[in-house]
């Protein structure tokens, strides 16, 4: 609630008040009537909680008596401002600003003398807090009082009052007379932006009453300073303030990831419909003008919590399906090709596919059985595992697909099931790493272990069996022959058809190893993969 330039009542210039409906009459109405409520909020907010915090000490009958009346002609001005102060009242003639102007001085006169009386009582008493608050009172009063003495209620022409400048005054939201901090206070953290010294003060105090942990900041950017490196669950936000204004910084709250799930409660003295609009259509939560009914408001924060306690439960739910849905995800892919657990995603149910050319690589380990025999079986399968980790991580280098391990053997596939025309040379890569792969585990461990290396290219079938522990697997004449050239192969060698050894000729070299008699399958012409070229 900055004191910036006035407005011309009848003037053209733009306020921050106005909506593009409005006349300049209108808006500089407007302007008079929000700098009218900002002390008329403080004389309320101040009495009010005054009132509370002295019934609750049970004691003191003539101060809250006094402070009773200051309240009742506090909520008159307040009527008088809101029902009478409008621009169709002055233009038709039913309100004369220069007699408003004497009635709400009355009404001022009077609730000035309430406050002195109060004062009084309580100097007899010796509450020495509660006479701090009523000097806060007669401060805000006498600011009202400059506000009305303005010429503008005795030549519109001449521009509309801005607030006077406010005395500072020192924020302590822990110590206060007869008050006991709620149970709940550091349960809620809310942020409390207003650019007004008092009102801030006076928004802390009513907070810390209704059991919340509160901070405040002086204006929008210092505010969104503060959000950045604290967490808070809830936003009073004033509109009119220097630096940035609460418009700015609520489009700025709601642009960002970071604080965009913190409900924003308005809470200002601008009474244009159009800008509760504006920030509804923003993203505010709520929006509660000034002076606010302390019991609205605590409802209004409440219902704002309990709304983002709910977001943040879903939110929570979400992420933690997410979390869920990922690692089910990560799982299918261990288990199944991305492509097909995609489809399998998608909801098919039979997914099976004819492939023309393919390339099936089997990988065993040379006396493994001597191996497991000789050797603890904890210490067996933790080094089978990490050599066949390092086959794993061969996968992603040369775009085969891993189909199982059986027992001590490794079966891969090229051009499955995503069609690859250099599928024999993407083979004659992991066959080659796995080689490279046993020698340096070798020379880790100090071992001599050796794998036998089978390839064989043409059609096959590939499918998904089973409906609980399901698996994706080969079939055809393709993938017995890539077997039975591995297991009737040698130790470190890498053993090919020559159907395969064609697809490779160009790329690599060859050496012809003869005639290998296949049962079911007869002599076939088989060679060694030595290196690529």
């Amino acid at each position: 609630m900055s004191s910036g330039s006035a407005t011309p009542y009848g003037s053209g210039s733009a306020t921050p008040y106005g909506s593009g409906g409005s006349t300049p009459e209108s808006e500089a109405l407007m302007h008079l009537r929000h700098e009218l409520r900002t002390p008329l909020n403080q004389i309320l907010g101040y009495t009010e909680m005054l009132l509370e915090i002295v019934v609750e000490h049970g004691q003191h009958q003539g101060l809250i008596a006094e402070l009773g009346r200051l309240r009742s002609t506090g909520d008159e001005i307040n009527t008088l401002l809101g029902y009478s102060l409008v621009h169709w009242k002055i233009e038709s003639g039913q309100i004369n600003l220069t007699d408003y102007r004497q009635r709400s001085l009355a009404l001022l006169d009077r609730l000035c003398a309430h406050r002195d009386r109060a004062e009084t009582a309580a100097s007899d008493n010796q509450l020495d807090d509660v006479i701090a608050d009523l000097k806060k009172i007669g401060q805000a009063a006498g600011n009202l009082r400059q506000l009305l003495d303005h010429d503008f209620f005795v030549k519109p022409g001449t521009a509309a009052p801005a607030a006077p400048a406010e005395k500072p005054a020192r924020i302590d939201s822990t110590r206060h007379p007869f008050a006991e901090p709620g149970s709940a206070l550091f349960n809620c953290r809310l942020l409390v932006v207003d650019d007004q010294e008092m009102n801030r003060e006076m928004l802390l105090r009513r907070l810390f009453r209704m059991g919340y942990n509160a901070t405040a900041a002086e204006d929008g950017k210092a505010a969104l300073e503060l959000m950045v490196r604290e967490q808070f669950d809830l936003v009073l936000l004033d509109i009119v303030m220097p630096v940035m204004d609460g418009y700015e910084m609520l489009s700025r709250i709601k642009a960002d990831n970071r604080l965009r799930h913190i409900p924003v409660i308005m809470l200002t003295a601008v009474d244009d419909p159009s800008s509760t609009v504006r920030c509804i259509e923003n993203g505010a939560e709520d929006y509660v003008p000034k002076p606010f009914n302390p019991v609205i408001l605590r409802a209004r924060i409440n219902a704002s919590l309990e709304k983002k306690r709910l977001r943040d439960m879903e939110r929570a739910y979400m992420a933690e399906i997410q979390t869920e849905k990922a690692k089910s995800e990560h799982l299918l892919l261990n288990i199944l090709p991305k492509a097909v657990s995609e489809r399998l995603k998608g909801g098919e149910k039979t997914i099976v596919n004819d492939f023309a050319h393919a390339t099936v690589l089997f990988a065993d380990i040379v006396g493994f059985t001597r191996i497991a025999a000789e050797n603890p079986a904890v210490d067996t399968v933790n080094l089978l595992n990490e050599i066949f980790s390092a086959f794993d991580q061969l996968l992603d280098k040369t775009g085969v697909e891993k189909i199982k391990t059986i027992g001590d053997a490794y079966m891969v596939v090229a051009g499955v099931p995503v069609p690859q025309p250099d599928h024999a040379l993407r083979a004659a890569h992991m066959a080659l790493g796995i080689l490279q792969t046993v020698s340096d585990f070798n020379v880790r461990h100090g071992f001599n272990w050796s794998v036998r290396i089978g390839m064989h290219s043409g059609p096959l079938v590939a499918g998904i069996i089973g409906s609980k522990k399901f698996a994706y697997d080969l079939w055809g004449d393709t993938v017995n022959v890539a077997s039975r050239l591995e297991s009737q192969g040698e130790p470190g060698v890498i053993q090919i058809s020559s159907a395969t050894a064609d697809l490779l000729r160009p790329y690599c070299e060859l050496i012809a190893r003869g005639q290998l008699d296949l049962k079911n399958r007869g002599r076939i012409s088989t060679f060694q993969l030595l290196r690529l070229r």
